[in-house]
């Protein structure tokens, strides 16, 4: 899988510095809990009464006192945002470079097809979102055994899992845009993870958006409902996994049909 592992070489510097990044962060998020515990319980109550603000970040259904739901929020930012981004730009990234960095004429003059050019590189942003989320975890697991404290595992996995799934969708996403794009298509990636984050927070704000957790990958990862219900919610997810899907199918009928520019 030559196509695969040239991607993991292009993209291992940023994906550790993205990774590096994020479970850092992440990290000293964590560490900073013990010193801040004991303030906690008033921390919660002055959120509970801050009304739509409170509610556009699903801040007023966790409790600041415990770890997990400090975890929940304040690393659920972090993972979502950073993992997001990560995402959005390996994924618009994917099938245009090649025209965009000029090696195009290069790659699709070798013995190899299309349909395999476009599964290496779905494969290869895959596993690029793997190795962040892999990176993340073990940053998170070193710094709770730093502190010392107590945490439910199995919700702290599930929050991970559904970060993992929403990176997976927004790549997906733009994995197929990617395929309508010949030059740099950075912007649109982002555009698109920053849209689907404010998406959620409308919808956290107004009961009659609700409809819009349907659409972003956010509405599955609501740090709350996962901690409170140790559950992800299926109906949103399996909504999300179908527009994952239908973005790479997008990518391959697209790209088998586009005139390559060299």
């Amino acid at each position: 899988m030559p196509i695969f592992i040239q991607e993991i070489k292009r993209q291992r510097t940023a994906v550790l510095i993205w990774s590096l990044s994020t479970g850092l962060l992440l990290a000293a998020c964590v560490l900073m809990y013990p010193d801040m515990e004991s303030e906690m319980e008033g921390v919660t109550e002055m959120f509970s009464s801050m009304g739509n603000f409170t509610a556009a970040f699903g801040m007023d259904q966790l409790n600041f006192g415990t770890l997990i739901g400090f975890y929940g929020v304040e690393g659920g930012n972090i993972l979502g945002i950073g993992g997001a981004f990560f995402a959005a730009i390996t994924g618009i990234a994917a099938l245009m470079k090649e025209e965009r960095d000029r090696t195009a004429e290069f790659l699709l003059t070798h013995p190899v097809s299309r349909v395999k050019v476009i599964t290496e590189k779905l494969l290869g942003t895959i596993a690029l979102i793997i190795i962040l989320n892999l990176i993340v975890l073990i940053c998170s697991w070193v710094s709770v055994a730093i502190i010392g404290s107590e945490i439910e595992w199995s919700d702290v996995l599930l929050l991970h899992l559904a970060y993992l799934l929403l990176q997976f969708e927004i790549a997906g996403i733009c994995f197929g845009a990617s395929a309508f794009i010949s030059r740099s298509g950075m912007g649109i990636g982002i555009g698109v993870a920053a849209i689907m984050y404010f998406l959620n927070i409308v919808a956290n704000i107004s009961s009659d958006a609700k409809v819009l957790k349907y659409i972003t990958p956010f509405g599955y990862t609501e740090a709350s409902d996962i901690i409170n219900d140790h559950a992800l919610n299926m109906e949103y997810l399996a909504c999300g996994m179908i527009i994952m899907v239908v973005g790479i199918v997008v990518a391959y009928v697209k790209y088998m049909k586009k005139d390559i520019r060299a």
